[in-house]
Parts: structure tokens; sequence; C-alpha cells
């Protein structure tokens, strides 16, 4: 598509934005999508270049904390692999099952979400005991996350999050750092299939991907210097908006309108 040079502008820096936001709480979604949509793409057009843009901030992100010392990369290469595969699947089985039913059921799930920060104000603030092994981690949550994320996708990042640190008693700043791993390997899962399937503004794409490079930079570093001060009530806000735009906006209907034309 031929966009406008303003319009192009304006994508970049909605990336910015979305990429500072999404590194520390996730839910970007809420501000590229709207944008690329506003911006004239088609809907499939505006889910595949999503995807992409998602995709550099993602990296961004992750790439940053990597250096920080905040994830290990071998430590996450098997979770990696997992997400990537189930995200996969995810996006394969969206295309024959309408993902319509999730829309009643997500807003109460990121409701409980910001509840259980909001009433638990220590939770995340310091590493503590895990409740679940690893290995019932990796093969019983990663995986159904990562497929969600490929199907459906709003609140990913929050579900990662809230079950890093309920479950495997992380601090909200690892939980960060490894929620946006595995958010880089789903992204790139689902980008995959938009792309054999010719859905991506490459243009559009990759402007707001450059936006989303340095927000998400930015984003992630203020998470190894802030910590959970920075991330809790960010999660939290943002888990409402997400509630918000899915019960009262219709995003959910929207999105999975969008995702018909795959059907």
């Amino acid at each position: 598509m031929d966009l406008a040079p303003h319009v192009l502008a304006l994508l970049a820096a909605t990336g910015l934005v979305a990429g500072f936001i999404d590194s520390i709480a996730g839910g970007g979604g809420l501000i590229t999508l709207p944008a690329l949509l506003a911006a004239g793409l088609p809907p499939q057009l505006a889910l595949g270049s999503n995807k992409l843009q998602g995709s550099f901030g993602t990296f961004s992100a992750s790439l940053t904390f990597v250096r920080g010392g905040e994830v290990s990369l071998r430590e996450m290469a098997l979770p990696f692999a997992v997400t990537f595969v189930a995200a996969g699947l995810g996006t394969l089985v969206v295309q024959a099952v309408d993902p319509r039913f999730l829309s009643a059921m997500i807003p109460f799930l990121l409701v409980a979400i910001a509840v259980y920060f909001v009433a638990a104000p220590q939770a995340g603030t310091v590493d503590t005991r895990a409740r679940i092994g690893p290995h019932a981690f990796l093969w019983g949550i990663v995986p159904v996350i990562g497929f969600y994320d490929g199907f459906f996708g709003p609140g990913t990042g929050s579900f990662f999050a809230i079950c890093f640190v309920a479950l495997l008693g992380h601090n909200l700043r690892r939980a960060t750092a490894k929620t946006k791993l595995l958010n880089f390997a789903s992204n790139v899962a689902s980008l995959c299939f938009f792309v054999l399937g010719g859905n991506v503004a490459w243009v559009a794409g990759l402007v707001m991907g450059a936006g989303q490079l340095v927000g998400a930079r930015l984003g992630s570093r203020l998470v190894i210097r802030r910590g959970a001060g920075l991330v809790r009530p960010l999660l939290v806000f943002m888990s409402l908006a997400l509630t918000a735009r899915l019960l009262f906006v219709g995003d959910a209907s929207a999105l999975a309108q969008m995702l018909g034309w795959m059907r």
C-alpha cells in the first residue's frame, strides 16, 4: 500500500509509544492495531502488519533484557521453541474455528490479574517460592498461552507475566523479561503465516517496527532500573484498559470478524 509520508510518520510515533508500554506491561496492540486500521489498511493486512511491527518491539525488549542479565537464552531456549510451535498451531486452528467465544471470557481473566496485583501488593516484588515445578510450567502453561496468542491474542503478555509471578514465584522484573522473549516467539510464529499468505504491508509494518525498536529499548531499560514499582501499576492499568476495550468498544468481536477472512 502507498501511504502518505505524514501517515508513516504517525505510524512510527505510534510504534514508539506502543513499544515503550508493551515492553513494560504488554497491551501495545491496544494502540498499534487501531492505528493500522485508521491508516486505511484492510483487516488482514492490519493483522499481519501488526505482527511484523510487534516482532520488532519484542525483539528489542528481549535483547535489552538479555544484555542486562535479566534472562538467559540458554534457560529460555526450550520455552521459546514450545511457544513458537504452540502459537503456530493456534494460528492454524483459528482458520477453522470461530474465536468469538473467547470474547466473553478474556475480560474476566484480565480483571482477575488486576485484582491479584492490587490485593497482593507484595506479589512480584521479590522472588518467592514456586508453586509448580519448571517442567509442569513448560509443558502445562507455556503451550496453552502460546496457542492462545496465535489463536486470539489479547492479554497474552499479562497472562505470561501473572503465571511467572504466581506459579514460578518470579519478581515482576524477571517475569517481564521472560514474557517479552516468549512474546517474540509467538509473534514470529504468527507472522510466518501472514507472510506466507501475502498479508503483510511491509512499508507500514517496517516503519512502525522502527519506532517499536526504540520504544521497547527505552521501556525495557526502565524496567531493569525500576522493577516492580514500575511494572505493577502499568500492568494493572493495561489489564483494565484492555478489559474496557473488549467489553465496551467491542474489540473482541471486531478482531474475531477480522480473523474471519482466514476461514
